[in-house]
């Protein structure tokens, strides 16, 4: 027999195996001695009392075992399918990729970047020199933005597809089982890199194709309807379907589609800084104790303030974390934040941003660059305040409320280095403004955090496509090119990891109806 039982238990009682039973034993009145096992199914972390506890909900076998669940890919041929192309290797490009062979399609992913363990280097260089490799970097190459910043698989898009289908997908190649039962789940970029490695194989295993150094400079297209790609080595490639799974910073790639007259519109963004705290500063705050016991994970925060009719709110948390330069192009400050696996890290970061819509932009209603050229501008100004090498503009946040200059900056986390400045001077009044209003009442909802303790790094713009990328609700297709199916982040149609790779799926999906 199994029945379902929502427990409740302290940190230090966590990993007890016999306290578990004793509590699953009394919620459903039975006894201890006839628990064979229990299933966690959901875990997550209660800080709203004055004692922090774990809440769980789990299945508990009375008087029968529990049998595993094996996540294991299933072996698929798709050498003679027909063929799909998707420009892209990230999230959305490589559950496309994965559902495209489920459904007997055989994908050909043309990436960009290169693979997954070479761009390290180029992360290394960014880190150590401000050199920026445009065709590989923190954005650019297999595994895409999400591999090395940072790994995160929270979100709300379960009404889009299956998100056990994601989570599982990553279990069956590498991932830690803890990511289908937390409420946050983590993989961490330090192992990512191997999970990213084990999907291609099983893509190229199956008969599917991984194409590194493949920048796409043109769509073929015949009556409206796609035929194929051009790529800047001179090759073509060749297809009745094409997944545009980019991601929000392939530029060149919107400046390609404006070239060739396919119909793209202005999409709102948010943009802000990226906050770093101790993260001693943040458990004190969230777990109500000097010292987090060693059961709890490194304390997390999301906050939200309406300011003068916006939104101000924190986003990407990293506990445990640390910032990163995300540019892609030389003259230009972009950060985003990670957390290894462990996190454990000294400091904790969190993008806290404005939303940007349409109408607070200048410019034409129509014209589809009006907040990328807008985004692109605040991008190079925090590179001219950092001077240089991607070191990036940063102030103390009591001083930037006040308006002060900040005579020294604390220790940080982001490694090309940070000078002190005006973040003022670069973000724009609209931001600026409504930032400063919304920090000193973030601090008066948790305590601690308003303090000059904090380091507030610019910019960060990167947090969705300033574009979008039309498609049709019901085929998935753009709504002018039969066989361009635009997909994920860069086409403005999801927000992080799981999102991306569950708008991939339904890619691949749409296609194969329309292929039969």
């Amino acid at each position: 027999m199994i029945k379902e039982a929502e427990l409740v238990l302290l940190p230090i009682d966590i990993d007890n195996r016999s306290i578990v039973f004793q509590t699953a034993a009394k919620v459903l009145n039975i006894s201890a001695g006839s628990i064979k096992d229990i299933k966690i199914r959901k875990r997550s972390i209660d800080a709203r009392g004055r004692k922090v506890v774990y809440r769980l909900k789990a299945e508990v076998y009375i008087d029968e075992p529990m049998v595993p669940q094996v996540f294991v890919p299933k072996k698929y041929d798709v050498k003679a399918g027909r063929p799909v192309l998707i420009i892209g290797a990230g999230p959305a490009g490589l559950f496309a990729a994965l559902r495209c062979i489920e459904l007997g399609l055989k994908p050909v992913i043309l990436e960009r970047g290169v693979d997954v363990r070479e761009r390290r280097r180029d992360l290394a260089l960014i880190n150590r020199e401000g050199h920026i490799n445009p065709e590989s970097n923190y954005c650019f190459g297999e595994g895409g933005a999400g591999t090395y910043s940072d790994g995160k698989l929270y979100t709300r898009s379960d009404k889009r597809g299956d998100v056990q289908k994601v989570l599982e997908a990553f279990v069956a190649h590498g991932a830690t089982e803890d990511i289908l039962i937390d409420a946050r789940p983590h993989i961490g970029t330090n192992k990512l890199p191997q999970i990213i490695m084990s999907i291609r194989r099983y893509i190229l295993d199956a008969g599917g194709q991984v194409l590194f150094n493949t920048r796409v400079t043109e769509l073929l297209i015949s009556a409206h309807r796609i035929k194929g790609v051009q790529c800047a080595s001179e090759d073509k490639h060749y297809a009745d379907a094409l997944i545009l799974a980019t991601g929000h910073s392939a530029r060149d790639v919107y400046a390609m589609l404006r070239r060739q007259g396919i119909a793209m519109e202005a999409k709102g963004f948010a943009l802000g800084v990226r906050i770093e705290h101790p993260q001693s500063i943040i458990d004190k705050a969230q777990y109500h104790c000097d010292v987090r016991h060693p059961n709890l994970p490194p304390s997390y925060y999301s906050l939200v303030h309406q300011a003068r009719g916006k939104g101000v709110f924190s986003f990407c948390m990293c506990p445990g974390g640390i910032i990163a330069p995300c540019a892609t192009a030389e003259n230009e400050i972009v950060v985003n934040g990670w957390s290894p696996s462990r996190r454990n890290n000294p400091y904790a970061n969190s993008g806290t941003v404005v939303q940007i819509d349409i109408g607070d932009v200048p410019g034409a209603p129509d014209d589809p660059f009006q907040l990328l050229s807008f985004q692109a501008d605040i991008e190079q100004r925090a590179f001219i305040a950092g001077g240089g090498k991607q070191v990036a503009p940063a102030q103390r946040m009591v001083d930037f409320v006040q308006g002060k200059l900040s005579g020294s900056l604390p220790q940080n986390s982001y490694l090309p280095g940070t000078r002190s400045a005006d973040l003022r001077t670069v973000l724009p009044a609209l931001v600026y403004e409504r930032l400063a209003e919304a920090l000193p009442v973030f601090g008066r909802k948790m305590k601690g955090y308003y303090t000059n303790e904090a380091l507030l790094v610019g910019v960060e713009s990167r947090t969705s496509s300033p574009v979008r990328i039309p498609r049709s609700k019901d085929s998935l297709q753009h709504t002018q090119i039969q066989g361009l199916y635009p997909c994920g982040e860069g086409a403005g149609y999801a927000g992080g990891i799981v999102s991306a790779a569950i708008d991939g799926m339904n890619c691949a999906e749409a296609i194969y109806k329309a292929l039969n």
